[in-house]
């Protein structure tokens, strides 16, 4: 028998809905389209969050909030800027815990930069020398030395680029995820501008910015 949206119970729709936060529209069409296999409506889910995040990407986030963390014990500190596109949603509890939630994995994975796009060219090029060298002495050919070191480079941007970095506390998606989904929820774009992490005994703080990129109204 197909599986439609009658099929689909109310309690498959609220544990999807608690998974993710998604709208329970979007979660009885992702329960349907996935058969009522809930692990494949959880995926149907991220991959619209994704594509709805890719669309709203240029909008202007000109408002948000500016929110703390300060881990247990008081030794390491993280102040972190989240940006949207209108008050309203600013104020909302999604927003909250969204900017609560990068400020606490910001303190415990300590990322360098926000993005990709913000690695600095002389970083880029110092793990890419390191690479390619490590591949060349382990004596395999230019080309195949050049393919691990894209591959490595790759995991050099997941360790240091927070949008990157596997959520700790999900695993299995990524910082970039995380906010995708909330921008599939709340119908705006969002975007982290800067962050500072602060480690008491540290000389150093860890400061990022983004580099600016093109938005614009709509």
């Amino acid at each position: 028998m197909s599986t439609t949206m009658a099929n689909i119970s109310a309690a498959q729709v609220k544990d999807l809905r608690e998974k993710t936060g998604a709208p329970m529209m979007d979660c009885k069409q992702a329960l349907t389209e996935a058969k009522g296999d809930m692990e494949q409506a959880v995926v149907i889910l991220r991959k619209k969050g994704v594509s709805v995040a890719a669309k709203k990407a240029t909008r202007v986030t000109s408002e948000g909030s500016v929110t703390s963390y300060i881990h247990a014990g008081g030794k390491i500190g993280v102040l972190v800027e989240v940006n949207c596109e209108s008050d309203f949603v600013a104020r909302t509890d999604d927003f909250k815990e969204l900017a609560h939630d990068i400020a606490m994995h910001i303190a415990a994975s300590d990322p360098k930069y926000v993005r990709k796009e913000d690695v600095t060219e002389a970083d880029f090029a110092r793990e890419k020398d390191i690479f390619l060298d490590q591949a060349v002495k382990s004596g395999k050919p230019q080309n195949i030395a050049e393919k691990m070191v894209a591959g490595k480079m790759e995991k050099f941007y997941e360790e240091v680029c927070l949008l990157e970095q596997p959520f700790i506390k999900d695993q299995t998606i990524s910082i970039a995820q995380l906010i995708a989904a909330k921008i599939g929820k709340l119908g705006e774009n969002i975007s982290v501008r800067r962050f500072a992490r602060f480690k008491v005994g540290d000389v150093g703080a860890t400061v990022a910015t983004t580099k600016p990129t093109e938005q614009k109204a709509e």
